[in-house]
């Protein structure tokens, strides 16, 4: 079960993955706390980030349940004003 709020921001990666690295930057970088899912870390991890997703890639962005994407979906959002108004 899931216990992120609206404004959560979820990243499910893992640890060696540049571009899950880059997406943790960029939104610390705007302030935006996250919670880190390891997919390497924890198999059932893996499981609900493809049921969530339904991609097998990481990283996986969530801004409460709503499904951002990967990395260069969050530059897209973000460059476009799009995420900013997901978080308020």
């Amino acid at each position: 079960m899931s216990t992120t709020t609206p404004s959560t921001v979820t990243v499910y990666g893992t640890h060696q993955c540049p571009y899950c690295q880059m997406a943790k930057q960029l939104l610390a970088s705007k302030g935006i706390a996250i919670e880190e899912r390891y997919v390497d870390e924890d198999p059932d991890r893996y499981v609900e980030m493809l049921a969530r997703s339904g991609r097998r890639t990481v990283p996986q962005i969530f801004v409460g349940e709503v499904h951002i994407g990967g990395y260069t979906d969050l530059v897209r959002e973000s460059e476009a004003g799009r995420l900013a108004p997901l978080l308020a």
